[in-house]
């Protein structure tokens, strides 16, 4: 009885002692609670008190980050379920900015909602949270918790405004493709915990039970835990709830899902393939083929498929599955370890995603419309909106001097490098493939600034005045991505 006595005491004290690098999320959580309580009762009385409790608890939060990178890096907690190092902070950062962004994104564009925009204020917390715990552990029970505390809250999000039939449709295929891949990743984690009978996957004896495990088994348990990883980052085969969802979403959520959960999903994959391909055995070069073919695959799919959109939100989301070929190429650099390169290019993706949808919502609030020809003859009447949507495009294409540019460029550098030590001609064809798209890529995003500047409008549109405040968001991200095309030394410095 002694005995058990001291366990209990011994793994209270642990407990204890972990709860100072838990800080931020800790934070997260009662935003949460105090964010329903106001949606509840103080709403009522004062509209904001919901939107000023997320943006505090955000900002909390980031300061507690911020002091993590000086005291707890390198630490590990609950019983090295989470893991303080420099990629945990860094991303976790990122993450809460954006997020940041689409407060405000959300609060500006649903303040005169009829319905209350409280509760979506309490699930986007929540979704912060999951995507916090995704970064930070490489234990597959809390990584599962994660995903589904994300999804379910993305599903949420999607359907909390839907009106219209679409918009429904768009809801309950995100859920019901969710649910299956959920699964069927589920399935996949329950035989991987089965060969190994240890859940964190960076351990000696989980990559020792993998090496000694069954290759065919394996195998297939790897391709079923890809699964929920692709469908948060909607790479092929699992991004065909994308182009609908993006599409009869609001604005300010599709921003959100485009840009915000694939940065959690991409370090929890970064992390997995460096930490099983770290290893000299059978599963790292499968591993590698597999995620080289998906990131080929999912940049032909995506951006093919652009090319014949004709409404803006359908065709992004068709960019954004070609881009997520290109994430999962920095999720290969990062297997040796250049996390600068691998931020940078994240923090570069989510600060020109969330500026496109801004204008892009904009420009929809004012003509009631997403159609790429509905831009036509615009360009002349509002100049300044139409150059910083054109600077954020050509970003997006990875042209100079953009850090869009800048960051397609270490990431091909670094695949190159790794082609040049290990002479992978699949790496090769990344490559190649990778410049193509990029190309293929101008043709739709360029039809943009042609409808804006070279067309005429047949019939006279007077748009609103536009929301200076999301419209001044918008620009001063246009002009960072310039800064930062220039001079990216700015950010990477940071990064390093």
């Amino acid at each position: 009885m002694s005995a058990f006595a001291s366990s209990i005491s011994s793994i209270l004290d642990h407990i204890i002692s972990s709860i100072p690098l838990f800080k931020p999320e800790l934070t997260l959580m009662i935003a949460f609670v105090c964010s329903i309580i106001c949606s509840l009762f103080v709403d009522k009385i004062w509209k904001f008190s919901s939107f000023i409790i997320t943006i505090t608890g955000l900002l909390i939060s980031l300061y507690f980050l911020l002091g993590q990178h000086q005291l707890f890096i390198g630490q590990s907690g609950f019983f090295e379920m989470i893991k303080i190092d420099q990629l945990s902070i860094l991303s976790r950062i990122i993450i809460s900015i954006s997020t940041l962004c689409i407060t405000f994104f959300i609060q500006q564009r649903f303040s005169n909602q009829i319905r209350p925009i409280g509760d979506l204020y309490a699930v986007l917390i929540t979704a912060t949270l999951g995507l916090h715990l995704l970064t930070l552990s490489s234990n597959w029970l809390l990584i599962f918790i994660a995903i589904e505390t994300v999804s379910i809250s993305s599903y949420v999000m999607v359907g909390y405004f839907s009106k219209t039939k679409f918009e429904a449709e768009a809801a309950m295929k995100y859920v019901l493709f969710g649910s299956i891949c959920a699964a069927v990743m589920l399935y996949g984690l329950s035989l991987i915990y089965g060969f190994t009978g240890n859940l964190n996957f960076d351990s000696s004896q989980h990559i020792q039970g993998l090496i000694e495990a069954p290759k065919i088994m394996c195998s297939m348990a790897f391709l079923f835990l890809l699964t929920g990883i692709g469908f948060k980052l909607s790479f092929a085969p699992f991004h065909v709830w994308s182009p609908d969802v993006y599409q009869g979403a609001p604005t300010p959520i599709t921003a959100y899902l485009s840009t915000v959960p694939k940065i959690g999903a991409l370090v929890l994959l970064s992390r997995l393939l460096a930490s099983w391909t770290d290893s000299p055995f059978y599963y790292s070069e499968f591993l590698t083929t597999i995620t080289i073919i998906i990131a080929i695959a999912t940049m032909l799919i995506g951006n093919l498929a652009a090319l014949k959109q004709k409404d803006m939100k359908r065709m992004m989301a068709y960019s954004s599955i070609g881009h997520t070929g290109i994430l999962l190429m920095v999720a290969l650099v990062y297997v040796q370890h250049d996390i600068d390169v691998l931020l940078f290019y994240l923090t570069i993706y989510a600060l020109m995603n969330i500026a496109v949808f801004l204008f892009i919502d904009q420009l929809e609030q004012g003509i009631g419309s997403t159609k790429i020809e509905s831009y036509a003859g615009l360009g002349k009447k509002h100049p300044l909106l139409f150059v910083c949507f054109s600077i954020l495009l050509i970003s997006l294409i990875g042209l100079p001097p953009t850090a869009g540019f800048i960051g397609k460029l270490l990431v091909f550098s670094k695949v190159f490098e790794q082609y040049q030590v290990v002479n992978e001609v699949s790496l090769l064809v990344l490559l190649i493939v990778g410049a193509l798209t990029s190309v293929i890529s101008l043709f739709y995003y360029f039809k943009i600034p042609l409808q804006a500047f070279l067309r005429e409008n047949q019939t006279v549109v007077d748009l609103p005045k536009f929301n200076i405040f999301l419209i001044s968001i918008a620009v001063s991200i246009s002009i960072i991505v310039v800064i930062l095309g220039i001079y990216p030394s700015l950010l990477l410095n940071f990064l390093k």
